[in-house]
């Protein structure tokens, strides 16, 4: 039996999505294959072993409970887990980590310095997808269809005349490194500018500004490592001004996922290609939601962003894009281990010293 740790919570502001995601992923591993261990990490970065799963109800689903343990889980270089003096035999870890301190190649480094298989892309995949601006650099460097942006590190009133000189608004403001729409703003005009990149900025030390796009939002599960595949893209139609968080997480109403997306099979053949390009130009590893903008107007496809940890709860649109294409939740998570152990397994044949 594989005894698969599940990590989840964090430090970021998506800890309760990933509580969330976590109930979702530990509902469906299957208990004649794996043997589960939870270790839940608190909002300020401490990791705690959970002996049983506290699973709350809420009125969209269920989340995992982070109650306190009497000693930390550690993270010991070359070793794996260990509580105290006593080691807690791993498998696999599956981080069920959104947004900093999760997805963004910490916790990756981290596994990887204790020797640790774990699930979905390493160091490099994960911190560059984390990065808007890094991200839009790489694919508009390989001629990747992206919408022009400016990056502003500080709310100075030169910063804000950058972009109103450039864009005509609305424009969207959001923080560089921060997923799940956490501290994005619709901005109408340039009166609301400055109080939406201060939002921005309580999320990261970098803020990305683009123009609106007025377009249909198509989302393409990739999934693989060596050869991904790209499933049927399903479309997100947004009850909300946007798809704020709210929308993705707290009202049930928010959003209508239709899945498959009404596409032309011409665009449908472009979103999944170009899913796959994006997620091999930013070494992405295991899986990816990969977000896309099809302008009304011109009908020109245009890459949004990354995710290599997506959503996984009950509502989420990795998980149903892929059982819509034959991927079961249950056989996606089997899929996902097997291709953590197996990277790991090609790392571990190389050479590191002469």
């Amino acid at each position: 039996m594989t005894r698969v740790c599940l990590l989840f919570g964090g430090k970021s502001g998506e800890h309760e999505v990933s509580c969330r995601s976590a109930a979702s992923v530990a509902r469906h591993l299957d208990p004649a294959r794996y043997e589960l261990l939870l270790v839940g990490i608190d909002r300020d970065g401490v990791w705690h072993r959970q002996e049983r799963g506290s699973f709350v109800r809420e009125p969209y689903g269920e989340r995992l409970e982070i109650l306190p343990a009497g000693e930390p889980t550690v993270v010991v270089p070359g070793r794996g887990l260990a509580v105290g003096n006593s080691a807690l035999p791993v498998d696999v870890v599956f981080p069920v980590l959104h947004g900093t301190f999760g997805e963004d190649g910490t916790v990756q480094g981290l596994l990887e310095l204790a020797d640790l298989p774990y699930v979905a892309s390493g160091v490099l995949g994960s911190s560059l997808a984390m990065d808007k601006e890094k991200t839009k650099q790489v694919w508009r460097e390989a001629g990747l269809p992206v919408v022009d942006f400016v990056v502003l590190r500080d709310s100075s009133s030169v910063s804000l005349r950058r972009v109103s000189r450039r864009f005509r608004f609305p424009v969207f403001v959001k923080p560089a490194c921060a997923g799940s729409s956490v501290g994005i703003t619709r901005v109408p005009s340039a009166t609301a500018l400055e109080d939406a990149v201060r939002e921005a900025f309580r999320y990261d030390t970098k803020v990305i500004v683009e123009p609106a796009v007025n377009a249909r939002e198509i989302e393409c599960a990739v999934l693989g490592d060596q050869e991904p595949e790209a499933f049927p893209p399903g479309e997100i139609i947004p009850a909300h001004e946007f798809y704020s968080y709210e929308a993705k997480y707290v009202d049930p109403e928010g959003a209508r996922l239709e899945i498959p997306a009404a596409l032309p099979a011409r665009v449908e053949t472009q979103v999944r290609a170009l899913a796959v390009q994006a997620f091999i130009q930013v070494e992405a590893s295991g899986m990816a939601r990969v977000d896309f903008f099809l302008e009304h107007r011109t009908n020109r496809l245009y890459l949004n962003e990354i995710n290599t940890i997506p959503g996984f709860t009950n509502i989420s649109m990795y998980p149903k894009l892929c059982e819509a294409a034959g991927t079961p939740y249950p056989a996606l998570l089997d899929r996902l281990i097997e291709l953590g152990l197996a990277r790991h397994a090609r790392r571990r044949g190389l050479r590191f010293a002469r």
